[in-house]
């Protein structure tokens, strides 16, 4: 399979849309990290854009979703039909499980990252909503490294490639353990260094799935 930085970006807007939906229906965030997200989405969505035309769709869908932010509910609703436009452009570059698993594993762990500078500027959101962008992004990493085996991505240990694909998806796996007992820390340096450990895993998650896709 040959790289497709299209396929990467669109699981990687899609999972995001996804994750703001979720975070938007939990009402635990303030309105400024919606129109963070729908920000991000869009750039992150953008070059995916020029590819397909549902992309666009993708990017606008984002940007009403963040215009909406101050109505939660609908927000929501408009930022999963962002991340199924995304979702329908992943498909039609891959199979269903491969595009699900990349979309979990980078939108749970970026959302989780966004999610955590924001608890930085109100320390009193709960943090359980960081336990669960934390938990569907490592579940989202574990299964890649399953798809990348299955399909024969991913080839010997011993060899530079899957070497360099053991080690990135190893270290994401324990950055996000790290967020997670981070989060059990009691005082406000819990959330920054969950929060500095998240952004390690976005540049790691990253890599690992591009690297599942060459």
């Amino acid at each position: 399979m040959t790289f497709d930085p299209v396929l990467l970006l669109a699981m990687w807007a899609a999972g995001l849309a996804g994750c703001a939906a979720v975070v938007a229906w939990w009402k635990v965030a303030r309105t400024g990290y919606l129109w963070l997200a729908a920000g991000v989405v869009v750039l992150v969505g953008f070059a995916a854009g020029f590819a397909e035309p549902v992309a666009v769709a993708g990017l606008v869908l984002a940007a009403v979703a963040g215009l909406l932010a101050r109505r939660p509910p609908l927000s929501a609703a408009v930022f999963g039909a962002s991340a199924l436009a995304f979702f329908v452009v992943g498909l039609e570059r891959d199979l269903l499980l491969p595009v699900i698993v990349g979309s979990a594993a980078l939108g749970g762990i970026t959302a989780e990252m966004l999610l955590g500078h924001w608890y930085l500027i109100d320390p009193e959101l709960p943090r359980w909503a960081l336990r669960r962008l934390d938990v569907i992004g490592g579940l989202g990493v574990a299964a890649e490294i399953v798809v990348a085996w299955s399909r024969g991505t991913l080839r010997s240990p011993t060899d530079l490639f899957g070497a360099a694909y053991v080690m990135l998806a190893t270290l994401t796996l324990l950055l996000v353990v790290g967020v997670w007992y981070s989060l059990k820390e009691k005082g406000y340096e819990g959330v920054m260094a969950a929060t500095g450990l998240s952004y390690l895993a976005t540049l790691t998650v990253l890599a690992t799935t591009s690297l599942a896709r060459l």
